[in-house]
């Protein structure tokens, strides 16, 4: 395959996100220009912004805040991908969510762009537990979600990463849409033993009702604009539609992909959960 050319500024949406800042990490060690955005200079709610972002860049690395299933999120990426092919972006790569109806509705504006696409459906974030939401509960003793017991197919952040910038440098990944999982099924209370036993801690898995749910984000100060949306997101989502596995990770990258134990025994190391 053929690598991007190194003079070629590639833009990474959600640059202080957990993956788009590894992104931009990765592609500047390749020696490649990279155009970091993000809020206040990027803001998807503000248009004004956007022509700034893509003018001179030929490829795009595109995050929605906060997540493509949301309402505006279709109208919003249709819109920013056409405004990014008319100002000459060739490439445009998407993080989106396996097993979200919406998220695939707001796909299609990558697809019909006219640029060259890719679509990258990551599973549920392994590092959520020490970079973002469930690190507080991690820290306090108790992760608390509506997910009964079900199962998920946490992926390792970094492999999506390594699958992004793949996608974004190497030709051969026009027109696929990648699904993104671990190499195996862990329940909630699993991923708990698994933190557990990186941290020399004891970590419970406690599973409650939406409502619950709801009433403790709005405790923790999330936003009552995202709860709804969140509470909605994680109770359809976390319903067993994501209980499979795909071997998308080996397809692009050559090799498995990280098991959980992997990322647990690595951020148990660092001493995040034991702060």
């Amino acid at each position: 395959m053929t690598e991007t050319k190194n003079n070629e500024t590639v833009l990474v949406l959600g640059a202080t996100g957990k993956t788009g800042s590894r992104v931009a990490q990765r592609l500047t060690e390749r020696g490649i220009e990279v155009r970091k955005a993000s809020r206040p200079g990027f803001d998807w709610n503000d248009r004004s912004t956007w022509q700034a972002a893509v003018t001179g860049v030929g490829a795009a690395y595109l995050t929605y805040y906060p997540d493509l299933a949301f309402p505006g999120a279709a109208e919003a990426i249709r819109d920013f991908s056409k405004l990014a092919v008319d100002h000459g972006v060739r490439r445009l790569v998407l993080l989106s969510g396996r097993g979200e109806e919406e998220a695939v509705v707001s796909e299609q504006g990558v697809r019909d762009s006219g640029a060259e696409w890719t679509v990258v459906r990551a599973s549920w974030f392994a590092q959520n537990f020490s970079e973002h939401f469930l690190l507080e509960p991690v820290l306090a003793g108790e992760i608390v979600l509506p997910a009964g017991q079900v199962t998920e197919p946490f992926i390792d952040v970094e492999d999506i990463v390594d699958v992004v910038v793949t996608a974004l440098t190497t030709d051969g990944h026009d027109g696929e849409v990648y699904e993104l999982t671990g190499p195996r099924l862990l329940g909630f209370a699993d991923a708990a033993a698994e933190i557990g036993k990186a941290s020399g801690r004891e970590i419970q898995y406690v599973p409650v009702s939406p409502a619950e749910f709801a009433a403790g984000a709005a405790e923790q100060g999330v936003p009552e604009e995202e709860i709804d949306g969140l509470t909605d997101l994680f109770t359809r989502v976390l319903d067993g539609r994501n209980e499979s596995l795909t071997g998308d990770v080996e397809k692009v990258l050559g090799r498995p992909a990280t098991d959980f134990s992997v990322y647990a025994a690595k951020a148990g190391a660092t001493g995040v959960w034991n702060q």
